[in-house]
């Protein structure tokens, strides 16, 4: 039986013609041009003409869709929601928990740093490195943030216009280098560090971002578990923040930082092996799963 279905979870996957934007529908991407025809083709093309997001929910909404159209997801090799942001901009210290079992103070402001996009990959992709470089790799559950208009000196008030959708993100770290260098960047930036997916969720999707349920779990097992809500620093005024210093692009992504669990600060610690599965969940955006695998070179 057909249905009509108005979901907006957007996908990025590789087919054999290249990068495709779809629907997630039920588990079965639809490519956005089988929608609409003259539509983006990409992630890409719907970041450069943010007005079409609309003529793609339009056609979604009057389209009558088999639910066996499209393809199965697991079938498919996703990358990040959006493959290539300009910047990803990513929030330290930003849950009070998190602050506190690593002995710090709640900073008064947003604490940034920068991750590289070379560090993304998608649902499904596995964390690597050489054991050779960091035996300490760790874990972070964040929810991001995706811009979908030019944001400069933005109002915390307004700030949640220019956002385009959210999607979960796992902010990989190298505590070793990390502490070495006593900053954040080369740690958490090395190849593969930063997981984005499987999906973006629209904004209109997500009534409250200060109100979602996020964990993370390491072969099943339950490391971290807060709420957004306990956030510092919320998303609008992460958005606000960011404006004020620098011009936030379509596309760009802000992790907006982890709750406390995260294994370098247990007792025993808990770092990442060879083999180990790691999930991050955020209520009402996704399930983001990845392999780990130790690359000696």
């Amino acid at each position: 039986m057909e249905a009509t279905l108005r979901s907006m979870r957007l996908v990025s996957y590789l087919t054999d013609g290249g990068e495709r934007l779809g629907l997630d529908l039920t588990g079965r991407a639809v490519a956005a041009v089988d929608l609409l025809p003259d539509g983006p083709a990409t992630m890409g093309e719907l970041l450069a003409d943010p007005g079409v997001l609309d003529r793609v929910r339009d056609a979604l909404a009057t389209s009558r869709i088999a639910p066996s159209a499209g393809l199965p997801l697991e079938s498919l090799s996703l990358l990040s929601p959006v493959p290539r942001p300009g910047k990803v901009v990513a929030v330290g210290l930003n849950y009070r928990e998190h602050a506190a079992e690593g002995g710090r103070e709640t900073p008064p402001e947003p604490v940034l740093f920068a991750k590289f996009t070379t560090s993304i990959v998608g649902h499904g992709g596995d964390i690597t490195w050489d054991p050779g470089l960091t035996a300490a790799v760790d874990f972070e559950a964040e929810l991001a943030v995706v811009i979908g208009r030019t944001a400069r000196l933005v109002t915390e008030a307004e700030a949640l216009d220019f956002v385009l959708g959210y999607t979960c993100l796992n902010d990989v770290s190298a505590r070793d280098l990390q502490y070495a260098d006593k900053q954040f960047v080369r740690a958490k930036s090395l190849d593969t560090f930063t997981p984005i997916g499987p999906a973006l969720v629209t904004a209109d999707e997500i009534p409250d971002a200060q109100a979602l349920g996020i964990r993370c779990l390491v072969n099943g097992e339950v490391m971290q578990e807060s709420s957004t809500a306990q956030m510092v620093h919320g998303v609008a005024a992460l958005i606000a923040f960011c404006s004020r210093a620098f011009t936030l692009e379509p596309g760009d992504i802000i992790a907006t930082g982890t709750p406390s669990g995260v294994g370098w600060f247990r007792d025993p610690k808990r770092m990442l092996r060879d083999g180990d599965e790691v999930t991050v969940e955020i209520e009402r955006v996704g399930r983001l799963v990845n392999r780990c695998r130790e690359d000696r070179r």
